[in-house]
């Protein structure tokens, strides 16, 4: 490791020079209070930004022990801290001039939920956080001077406050923690109570607008029905009450606008834990909740969907199925048996994203197409063996089909924002308005088929299939191209995630890519099966972080996703 001034002085000899003489400053550099890390250089000033990381011991940065002792505290100190440096680099960057990105310094930016990222980790040792600068130039010309300002004049002001304890909110930052400590302990609560979900009075559930996540101001606040209240003492808020939706079949309804899809998408999004401030602080999902919906024109690969699609027209076999373009009601009855093989014990669903031949078929349809013409057996007829059988609960958002109330054992009706139970009420209704008999053929658990295999050039060509051309004796190398949080190319494929409604971050995209790309060079073989690979994946995940999947050195711009994203992503992506 070199000093502080060997960096200085290496910056000076290279002032003026052409821009890849900046190459020769990778490594690792002593600071008074940290070390700094140039881990890889920009092509050009035009180019994608340089990976720059900060490391600082846990002697200088002087935050108590208890706020990094457990797997929680660090993801949710390191969000903590993440927040405060984008603060600060805020204030710096482009303040050092030059051609194109020159001057860049940027950070990720979080949103409303807390995610473990690479962009700052905590270890035993210290507090690494990550980054990206722009080297200054002028045209391709070196400006080392401003360069230079950068690593010793803004970037020690910005570690100073966002790294060390008692330039820090002291009072804040342990709310911060316990906020996230309450926040597991009523995870642990729902597993107890036999609860799924669990939203607290006074939560501020609309949002601001379609496209901001922050909660409306002067909105209604949450208040629980009576019937469904339940108290929690929490370890550090003390008591809190909230309407605790028990396992089983809930349903939600009530008149356009009056907040019925508001709630779901709360009870949806409530698999994290989200910031204080946000309204949603204690809106609490069972963690492998998952949100289902069709998506005409999906991938289908292999998916048992012979629980609902059964006797096609054309005799295809629905217990290994496959298709390249699936029709709504296909794409959801594989959703749905892709989410049980995924873990997941609660399925989230809305009529209004729902194929509506796939969840119910009522009498008078019933009547005219006979049971034995019909190849599709709807969510209606399955939704309670799921329960019974499988112990998937399942929250269901409902406004034309009252046949839905037949099956629910709790009816939340939402009235200008504020959930009235009328299960009673509507078991009354029940009895006046009696469904058909039930004709499903008797459940069986989907069964598992799926070997994940490589994708064959088309025409031979090594290009077609990696997106460059690959010499025989070299290993496989994909390049993944993340477009925002809605997906991702990989090689010559595109990965559509638009409707995985729970990714929520690009940054969990990136890393989705990139456990892809991991996968398809060294753990898909035509032997493992797509559960092996992923349950690999989801086991390192929890040993190592994202660190296992640096080329080298581990970049900003990874999000951790849940299992049940990873399980979707790989789905998604097109295989022989």
């Amino acid at each position: 490791m070199q000093s502080s001034n060997q960096l200085q002085d290496m910056l000076r000899s290279i002032n003026r020079k052409s821009y890849p003489a900046y190459k020769s400053l990778k490594g690792a550099y002593q600071f008074k209070k940290y070390v700094l890390s140039i881990d890889h250089v920009q092509g050009d000033p035009f180019a994608s930004p340089s990976h720059v990381s900060v490391k600082i011991f846990h002697r200088e940065a002087g935050f108590p022990a208890e706020y990094y002792k457990d797997k929680l505290t660090r993801i949710t100190l390191a969000d903590y801290l993440t927040r405060r440096f984008e603060q600060q680099v805020n204030r710096y960057t482009f303040r050092a001039k030059g051609s194109g990105k020159s001057g860049l310094i940027s950070v990720t930016r979080c949103g409303q939920e807390v995610l473990e990222r690479t962009a700052c980790e905590i270890t035993e040792q210290g507090i690494t956080v990550r980054f990206f600068v722009g080297f200054p130039a002028n045209g391709r010309t070196i400006n080392a001077g401003e360069l230079e300002k950068i690593f010793f004049e803004f970037l020690p002001v910005c570690v100073e406050k966002a790294f060390v304890y008692r330039n820090l909110s002291g009072k804040d930052l342990e709310n911060t923690i316990f906020l996230a400590e309450d926040q597991a302990y009523i995870r642990e609560e729902l597993k107890k109570r036999s609860l799924v979900a669990f939203v607290n009075d006074g939560a501020i559930l609309p949002r601001e607008s379609g496209i901001s996540s922050k909660p409306m101001k002067g909105s209604v606040t949450f208040s629980s029905p009576e019937s469904l209240r339940v108290t929690m003492a929490l370890p550090h808020k003390g008591k809190i009450t909230g309407m605790g939706i028990p396992k089983g079949i809930t349903l939600i309804v009530g008149g356009g606008y009056h907040g019925k899809s508001t709630l779901l998408n709360a009870l949806e999004l409530g698999v994290y834990n989200h910031i204080q401030g946000d309204g949603r602080e204690y809106v609490i999902t069972d963690s492998t909740a998952q949100k289902l919906r069709s998506e005409d024109g999906r991938f289908v690969k292999d998916v048992d969907i012979s629980l609902f699609i059964n006797d096609l027209p054309n005799k295809k076999d629905t217990t290994c199925f496959s298709t390249e373009d699936a029709s709504g009601s296909t794409s959801q009855a594989a959703g749905i048996v892709e989410g049980i093989e995924a873990g997941s014990k609660v399925f989230l669903l809305d009529e209004d994203t729902s194929a509506t031949n796939f969840m119910v078929r009522d009498a008078f349809m019933q009547h005219v197409i006979s049971w034995e013409k019909e190849p599709i057996t709807p969510f209606l007829e399955r939704a309670r063996d799921l329960y019974e059988k499988e112990e998937i609960s399942t929250i269901l958002v409902a406004g034309s089909s009252g046949a839905f109330f037949h099956i629910a054992d709790i009816v939340i009706q939402m009235d200008n924002y504020m959930p009235v139970d009328i299960t009673e009420k509507v078991r009354e209704l029940c009895r006046d308005y009696p469904l058909d008999e039930n004709t499903a053929a008797g459940f069986k658990a989907p069964q598992s088929h799926r070997i994940m295999s490589k994708n064959t050039p088309l025409n031979g060509s090594k290009k077609d299939y990696y997106g460059h051309f690959r010499a025989q004796d070299k290993p496989e190398r994909l390049k993944v191209k993340v477009h925002g949080r809605d997906g991702f190319s990989i090689g010559k494929q595109e990965v559509d995630l638009r409707y995985v409604e729970q990714l929520i971050d690009s940054e969990q995209t990136g890393a989705l890519g990139a456990l892809l790309k991991y996968a398809v060079e060294k753990l898909i073989d035509g032997k493992r099966t797509l559960p092996e690979i992923v349950e690999l994946l989801c086991c390192k995940l929890e040993k190592e972080g994202l660190s296992f999947l640096s080329e080298g050195y581990t970049s900003c711009g990874y999000a951790v996703p849940r299992r049940q994203e990873v399980y979707a992503c790989f789905n998604r992506y097109r295989r022989p």
